[in-house]
């Protein structure tokens, strides 16, 4: 469902990350597929997108968040 006014569009910036080492790399590629879906589907336009790499979520401190 859109929201918002019909003439204005909507941004967004995507951020993928997985924790460990122990999983695929590939996991960020397919987060970020999944986002441009999306984004496709809704009509939004892709401002930036952000990946950290073998980083736990706990942390405040990754450099691409």
């Amino acid at each position: 469902m859109r929201r918002g006014p019909v003439d204005s569009q909507t941004s967004a910036a995507f951020y993928g990350r997985y924790s460990s080492d122990m999983q695929r790399a590939a996991s960020i590629e397919d987060q970020l597929r999944n986002c441009r879906h999306r984004a496709d589907a809704e009509g939004w336009i892709i401002s930036a997108e952000y990946a950290d790499r073998g980083i736990s979520g706990s942390d405040a401190n990754r450099p691409e968040y």
